[in-house]
């Protein structure tokens, strides 16, 4: 998601999860906000198209409703595709949905900040990060300088990492400081009359994918 005005903080206990569907709408709702909503299906195609040009085994924080995980894991050059998602109840809602899931998909439980630290070196090709976090956990300057740098280590040489798409066309500062080489798509867009996460409800969303040498 864009931007998050919610309560939904790395440490915080499981939120109310909901999954709605309304108008021609579908919206997941995570602790009262909007986590992910259907609109964003191409813009979560094309990030990852672009994240399996660059290899074959890969790693996504973050379920959601699924759109990149299914797209990720349905690729031809797809060996491996490993979801990391904090909550039980959208991993249910998931799998309620897609009962018959791709091989090459595996999800797993587990807090993001923690499991990145146990993550062997080296060890992906690529990783799409997209979580539901509380706007403290995003403007946190010194958890994202320990952080990032653990990303670095897990991705393969030639690796990449694609956060999910901003509607704002600058660099996320979390990330551009450790990264030298970086390649940004632009994509139109037409958000819901409803969406509250995006910068306007149309325009240009921008994906930005980050290299390690």
């Amino acid at each position: 998601m864009e931007q998050s005005t919610g309560a939904i903080a790395a440490d915080s206990a499981e939120p109310e999860i909901e999954l709605i569907e309304k108008d021609g709408e579908v919206t997941l709702s995570i602790g009262g906000e909007q986590a992910m909503q259907a609109w964003e299906r191409d813009l979560m195609w094309a990030s990852a198209d672009l994240l399996c040009r660059h290899g074959q085994d890969f790693y996504e924080v973050g379920l959601g409703l699924g759109l990149s995980a299914l797209r990720i894991a349905r690729n031809p050059a797809t060996r491996s595709h490993t979801v990391l998602e904090l909550f039980g109840e959208v991993e249910e809602l998931f799998r309620t949905a897609n009962p018959d899931l791709p091989p090459t998909l595996s999800i797993e439980r587990g807090d993001f900040f923690q499991r990145i630290k146990e993550l062997p070196s080296e060890s992906f090709d690529g990783m799409f990060f997209d979580p539901a976090l509380d706007m403290e956990v995003w403007t946190d300057e010194e958890l994202w300088a320990r952080t990032v740098p653990e990303v670095v280590r897990v991705l393969r040489p030639g690796g990449v990492f694609i956060p999910f798409f901003s509607t704002k066309p600058e660099l996320r500062w979390q990330y551009v400081e450790h990264f030298r080489r970086i390649h940004v798509e632009r994509h139109p867009y037409q958000a819901y009359d409803t969406t509250e996460y995006t910068y306007g409800t149309s325009g240009n969303a921008y994906i930005q994918c980050f290299y390690k040498d």
